[in-house]
């Protein structure tokens, strides 16, 4: 038997997954370029950080301020926060500013709110002991700052507001909302109001995997974060083990389309056309692994079988407020159409996960099989498909991108 070791349980012991195939199978492991990148120094954390894109460098920006927030991605970014820290306050404190002037904020965006040992998994033990970190709370507490060019109310959390230093510390990846994360997604939707995000995310024009210079979604979140005077980005690209191997920092706009140079190249996957099973990983974001699909989509052949691979104690999709809150409705963001909808040209979609919430079968699609075993799900697929069988397996899927969709413009 062939086996594949696929790494899983993000946040939760970060600890592999072995897959056996059987030994007549072609199986082809497709990583992405920066899979096996290494992880940034100390040393390079602090020379990346002191050559920003597009502003001063942060400790120039952190004199004469009173006080600083942090915004960091939530629990559906795999972001290592504590990988980099060191680095980023130590600008800080070279630019005076002591840690009774730091907060820190979590971007839930219209997720919900988290506790303390996800700040911790996040930040470090340390952190919380010693800075203030908070939630967001996208229905309150929240200042006004007009509308963007599309329409969109400006609607940002006050104590983001309140500080007259504002930085976002995460990471990059492919979105297909947004063509890639990171930026001024920290803050639409990261700490806007749910009109704002609903507004925002209603917009379709020019989105999809990879898409940055006319995704309409994207520009109207720059405007936004513009307005907010987001002083200072961070984003970081990860490797397969979530371990920060890049980043670019500086000006809102400015960071984003150079690191948008970079993640066109870092997660670049080559795709195994018409492959008759395809796997995707739905890590490192298991509660959210549906987002592996466009990859998947483009891999599998007419009537093969995709197999989502969600190894994750938290469900397969992150409680969103504007998502499902009963049988036949939801939030205002919510509709009946989902990300995997059938007519699919699949023969079936195969969801792997140890934890089974009958909730989460809505958003991998009307008639997706779910199994708590990869032993279940191979035996299902041994019974369908021949000793020729093509089966293209993709480790880290929910941060892949084919080649094709990384050269979007």
């Amino acid at each position: 038997m062939n086996t594949f070791d696929v790494p899983a349980w993000e946040f939760y012991g970060w600890k592999p997954e072995k897959l056996g195939f059987p030994e007549r199978w072609t199986v082809k492991e497709q990583k992405m370029i920066g899979h096996d990148s290494p992880k940034l120094s100390d040393r390079e954390f602090a020379e990346k950080l002191q050559n920003p894109v597009g502003t001063p460098q942060l400790s120039d920006l952190a004199k004469g301020k009173q006080r600083c927030v942090i915004v960091i991605d939530d629990m559906t970014r795999p972001t290592k926060q504590y990988q980099m820290l060191p680095a980023v306050l130590n600008e800080l404190h070279k630019g005076g500013l002591n840690d009774d002037q730091i907060v820190f904020m979590m971007a839930t965006g219209a997720h919900g709110g988290r506790l303390l040992f996800d700040f911790q998994k996040k930040l470090g033990p340390e952190t919380p002991k010693r800075y203030l970190v908070f939630n967001h709370n996208c229905y309150e507490n929240l200042v006004d700052l007009g509308e963007t060019s599309h329409g969109t109310p400006i609607h940002i959390n006050t104590e983001v507001m309140n500080c007259d230093l504002k930085i976002t510390l995460g990471v990059m990846m492919p979105h297909f909302g947004y063509g890639f994360g990171g930026g001024s997604k920290m803050i639409l939707p990261g700490v806007a109001g749910i009109d704002s995000i609903t507004h925002n995310h209603r917009i379709r024009d020019g989105t999809g995997p990879g898409k940055v210079l006319e995704n309409v979604r994207r520009l109207d979140s720059e405007e936004a974060a513009r307005a907010a005077g987001v002083d200072f980005v961070i984003n970081a690209f990860m490797n397969a083990d979530c371990d920060v191997a890049d980043l670019v920092c500086g000006d809102v706009v400015d960071a984003h389309r150079e690191g948008v140079k970079i993640a066109r190249r870092h997660y670049a996957t080559e795709i195994v056309k018409d492959a008759d099973i395809v796997i995707g990983n739905g890590y490192p974001m298991a509660n959210e692994g549906y987002k592996a699909y466009h990859l998947l989509n483009d891999s599998v052949r007419e009537g093969g079988d995709m197999v989502f691979l969600l190894y994750t104690p938290e469900g397969c999709r992150v409680h969103h407020y504007n998502g499902r809150f009963g049988t036949d409705f939801g939030g205002r963001g919510w509709t009946k159409t989902t990300y995997i909808k059938k007519p699919w040209k699949m023969n079936r979609v195969i969801c792997v996960t140890p934890q089974i919430a009958k909730m989460d079968e809505y958003y991998y699609g009307e008639g997706s099989q779910w199994v708590k075993s990869w032993q279940k799900a191979r035996k299902m697929l041994e019974e369908t498909h021949s000793d020729d069988a093509l089966v293209a397996l993709y480790p880290t899927a929910a941060m892949q991108i084919s080649k094709a969709n990384a050269s979007n413009t």
